[in-house]
């Protein structure tokens, strides 16, 4: 796992195998991002089987599937698709083709596990909630920015035990190292990536939504900009934007691709919840000049200021209760509601974006 690789972070935890091997068997489709690396890492924690792996490029998905011990290479999509044993399907394409590509796999009765950002375009996100309620399945998104984070899991705990009383705001800074020579081609095309508040602003969104325990919100502003990426024009390296939820609470935050070369990690992500009663800060990667680690939570309330280091001491539930939730028909995981909703609110902070020249 590379620290100074943000494309292929892929944390790596303590097996926590919720099913016997060989009850829940799930296949990759589309290698295109690295984070599928972390998707599959945290289904075979949690117990799952992989059978199958696919891409266009066969060494990719040879490399792949040589990482899992009885992984095979599919001959093709449909061959995955076809199998009635596969009852998920993890992946991580181009983001323009993540939503088309989950219609087609809940179509064919199975479950859909997505990389961020999980759509494009609103009308891709109305297509998927169709097939979702069509088809009794799951599009279940990787917003691994919370999912796969252990301070902010717990961050989640502590906030449903009262720790900092009401959460009333929650401040993102998402910034990422570009390492623009190692990046595909697609990654700079606005029409394949989706903009920059609809990829890596989705992680905030998400959290944001999750934090303030809210089912809706709005986009008050947004803005997005290239200041440094001359080279890549459809690229954006700077966006923000300011959020309102349905229950009264605010967000703000900013995503960037500025991180400079001298830190020690791909990017210093960072959140502040602050409540009626006490806030929080993460340093989830990093902190600076202090401490290579990450994980690092600090709680502050009327029993004083407290500081967390967390690394190796959560876990990544996620991934088990997904699959729970797969076999189940329960929603302990993430809602569809609450994924849809996240997804929804990126795509229109995208669409309304003032474009700063």
């Amino acid at each position: 796992m590379s620290k100074q690789d943000g494309m292929n972070y892929a944390p790596q935890g303590k097996p926590q195998p919720v099913v016997a091997a060989g009850e829940f068997i799930f296949a990759a489709a589309r290698l295109d991002h690295g984070h599928i690396n972390g998707m599959a890492n945290g289904l075979v924690e949690a117990g799952a089987t992989l059978k199958w792996v696919y891409d266009r490029d066969a060494e990719k998905a040879a490399q792949f599937a040589a990482r899992y011990p009885g992984a095979r290479v599919a001959e093709s999509e449909e061959q995955i698709l076809q199998d009635n044993e596969v009852q998920l399907v993890a992946s991580a394409a181009i983001p323009s083709e993540r939503g088309p590509f989950g219609v087609e796999v809940m179509n064919s009765g199975k479950h859909y596990f997505v990389d961020k950002a999980p759509f494009t375009t609103l009308d891709q996100l109305d297509d998927a909630r169709k097939a979702a309620e069509a088809t009794g399945k799951k599009y279940a998104v990787y917003y691994s920015e919370r999912l796969h984070v252990e301070s902010a899991i717990f961050a989640g705990e502590l906030i449903k035990a009262g720790a900092i009383g009401r959460v009333v705001q929650v401040i993102g800074l998402g910034p990422h190292r570009l390492n623009a020579p190692s990046r595909p081609e697609w990654f700079f095309q606005k029409e394949k990536y989706g903009g920059i508040l609809c990829d890596i602003g989705s992680h905030q969104i998400e959290q944001f939504l999750y934090y303030t325990g809210a089912q809706d919100g709005e986009v008050l502003h947004s803005k997005v900009a290239n200041y440094n990426s001359k080279d890549y024009p459809e690229l954006e390296d700077y966006g923000d934007a300011t959020l309102r939820a349905d229950n009264g609470a605010t967000g703000y935050f900013r995503v960037d691709w500025l991180t400079p070369s001298g830190l020690s990690t791909w990017g210093d992500g960072r959140t502040t919840i602050l409540g009626t009663k006490g806030y929080i800060e993460l340093r989830k990667y990093v902190d600076i000049a202090r401490s290579g680690s990450g994980n690092h939570l600090y709680l502050v309330n009327d029993d004083g200021e407290q500081h967390m280091e967390l690394g190796g001491k959560v876990g990544y539930p996620y991934f088990g209760q997904l699959i729970l939730d797969c076999l189940n028909g329960t929603e302990n995981a993430m809602t569809q509601q609450h994924a849809f909703k996240a997804a929804e609110l990126c795509l229109k902070a995208q669409a309304q974006a003032l474009r700063i020249e």
